[in-house]
């Protein structure tokens, strides 16, 4: 039986996906369990248990989780992705209504009215007066699971939209409106836009991506909004360029102390994927590729290792190997494999940046004592058996 700790609440519906006569669910933050499924909780602190083999994020963010940790232990991190894609979009685009009409503002100068309410309104409404998006040009960086929806909505919009992605993937330059002008040149995208918004993921390559130098090229009065991470935007550059009134307006789901005091700032409590809908398919999605991984050894939209799967050849058990991607660990594999009379049956090996998954299903006398001394080969990270179900 599988040890799964809960990290957070999932719906009812998703806890199903829990087979009662396979899984042990624990409502506490253990990691001497065999997965784990988090949501926000930061856990960079934690010490993981050599039993923990897999932590599911309920999110496509995994910035809470030591995912270069993990790697380094033979952990699969999952997430998410594309499962609250449609609630940040649509988010998204409340952010630049608000940017554009002080709908807060607004909101907040009328509830402190309390006499004559009808012809102050009539009086004051001007001081609220803002573009509409309509014929405006809205730049996206990024053009991932949320950034096309936000082109492809802005163009039903009607919007002129321009998008900048190096690294689109197939499927969604297929999903994204012909009405969509793609940029190989961000810089053209910066010049052009009246918004611009960003949704990319947080690493090296996009820290501060949004910088002083990069404000200088946009135009006066653009309007910048963040539904993304922490970290992409230089937020002391912005603020001086909101001081300045390069920047008119900008729009955060990612609220701090600083943002919070800075001039036309509009934080939002972090609500990109809080809705109903988008909780929900998050949490089915972490928990069945955490599911899929224990029971079958099978990897997909994981952030650390690589997709690989398998269908498992009848009568098989299956061992899934973790290693570095160095040469000859196939060698070592085998080698180890054939010395205890082990036969390959099947075979599957995937890289992915540093790190490599083979999926080998076998016939022979296999046990936990052969697996651990697998684990002592340098490189090898991690060694899984999944007994063959058909043999108890």
């Amino acid at each position: 039986m599988y040890k799964v700790a809960l990290f957070c609440d999932i719906p009812k519906d998703t806890m199903n996906l829990f087979h009662k006569d396979k899984y042990k669910i624990i409502k506490e933050e253990r990691t001497d369990v065999d997965g784990i499924v988090i949501r926000s909780l930061d856990i960079h602190h934690m010490e993981f248990s050599k039993q923990l083999k897999a932590i599911a994020r309920s999110g496509a963010g995994v910035n809470n989780i030591p995912v270069e940790r993990c790697s380094e232990e033979g952990i699969v991190v999952f997430n998410a992705p594309g499962a609250n894609a449609n609630a940040v979009c649509e988010l998204t685009f409340l952010g630049l209504l608000m940017s554009s009409r002080k709908i807060v503002d607004s909101i907040d100068w009328t509830k402190n009215l309390e006499e004559n309410v009808e012809e102050t309104v009539e009086k004051g409404k001007s001081q609220f007066v803002g573009p509409e998006l309509k014929g405006k040009t809205l730049g996206v960086i990024g053009l991932g699971n949320i950034g096309h929806l936000v082109a492809n909505l802005g163009i039903k919009l009607g919007m002129e939209v321009i998008g900048y992605d190096p690294y689109i993937s197939v499927k969604n330059a297929l999903a994204l409106s012909w009405d969509v002008q793609y940029t190989s040149d961000v810089n053209e995208l910066y010049k052009r836009s009246d918004y611009v918004t960003i949704h990319v993921p947080y690493n090296n390559e996009t820290k501060d991506y949004i910088n002083k130098d990069n404000i200088k090229i946009m135009k006066d009065g653009v309007r910048i909004l963040n539904f993304a991470r922490h970290g992409i935007i230089n937020e002391d550059d912005l603020i001086e360029a909101l001081n300045s009134g390069k920047v008119s307006y900008h729009v955060s789901d990612l609220p701090n102390e600083k943002l919070l005091k800075a001039k036309n700032v509009l934080c939002i409590p972090h609500l990109g994927g809080s809705t109903i809908e988008a909780e929900e398919n998050c949490a089915e999605m972490a928990v069945t590729e955490l599911t899929e991984y224990l029971e079958k050894g099978n990897i997909t939209n994981s952030v650390n290792f690589p997709d690989c799967s398998m269908d498992r050849y009848p009568g098989t058990d299956r061992i899934v190997v973790l290693n570095k991607n160095i040469p000859n660990m196939i060698g070592k594999m085998t080698t180890a494999l054939a010395t205890h009379n082990v036969n390959i049956i099947g075979m599957v090996n995937k890289s992915k940046g540093d790190y490599a998954c083979n999926i080998i299903d076998v016939v022979g006398e296999f046990n936990e004592d052969k697996l651990r001394e697998m684990e002592e080969h340098y490189g090898i990270l991690r060694v899984m058996f999944i007994k063959n179900q058909e043999s108890k």
